[in-house]
């Protein structure tokens, strides 16, 4: 049976944590597929560390396949994600598993997973993005309008270096097979957002086929616990250059 391995980097999201891993546990799967749950905390403080910790022994206990890793200190969210695809690699994993990444923080809909894997289970990709963006969704504010902007300046930055032409290259739904992963994670060694376009950078390297999946997406505002800011912005630009001379 194969299974899908969502990797979930957390840090301080005490309240969003347990919904977000209670839509990803009732989410509807393709036919056949399991799906195992990685929690990477990147070194939370102590109280939402422990609650977490009692959360998802609780989920364990219960039968889901779900584990928990924490970071001896913080580091990042391109960090946690690498830790997370560290131990799924030493794991003795089918190349067929696929990797998926899903925030913590429920901006994104775990509902969108089945159409997430379709193209690879159809043989139509190696590697799948998420979108935001198109007429599934409208940006309905200027905050949101400027978002959108950024990203997708971002995106066709990236996409020049790449040779892609996706629409949103920071979206955090990425999925590929354990085969792919095992190819890319060398080439992976930002600790931050960084990672985002360092993935993508490192997808194109391969060559591989990568198609987009229209995907839900509710933001959250600065004041409500959203992490990323200008200087992520900025370091997205440096290794979006950066990746284009590496060989």
């Amino acid at each position: 049976m194969p299974r899908l391995h969502v990797v979930i980097p957390v840090f301080n999201e005490r309240e969003t944590l347990e919904p977000c891993l209670d839509r990803v546990i009732a989410t509807e799967l393709p036919t056949g597929w399991s799906r195992h749950l990685l929690v990477v905390d990147d070194h939370s403080e102590p109280a939402t560390f422990n609650a977490a910790q009692s959360l998802i022994t609780r989920l364990a206990q219960a039968g889901h396949d779900i584990s928990l890793h924490r970071h001896g200190k913080n580091l990042g969210k391109g960090a946690a994600l690498q830790s997370g695809f560290d131990i799924i690699l030493a794991q003795d994993v089918p190349d067929t598993d696929v990797v998926i990444i899903q925030d913590a923080d429920i901006e994104y809909d775990p509902e969108d997973f089945a159409a997430l894997l379709q193209p690879i289970i159809a043989g139509d990709a190696d590697a799948v993005i998420g979108t935001r963006w198109g007429t599934h969704r409208k940006s309905d504010s200027l905050k949101r309008r400027t978002h959108e902007c950024v990203n997708r300046f971002l995106t066709q930055l990236s996409n020049v270096m790449t040779g892609y032409r996706i629409s949103d290259m920071e979206c955090c739904y990425k999925l590929f097979p354990v085969a792919l992963l095992r190819r890319i994670r060398p080439m992976l060694n930002e600790p931050r957002f960084g990672i985002e376009p360092q993935i993508v950078a490192s997808l194109a390297r391969l060559r591989v086929r990568v198609t987009e999946v229209p995907v839900s997406y509710d933001p959250r505002s600065q004041t409500s616990g959203k992490k990323i800011g200008w200087r992520d912005g900025l370091r997205a630009l440096i290794v979006i250059a950066k990746e284009r001379c590496r060989r």
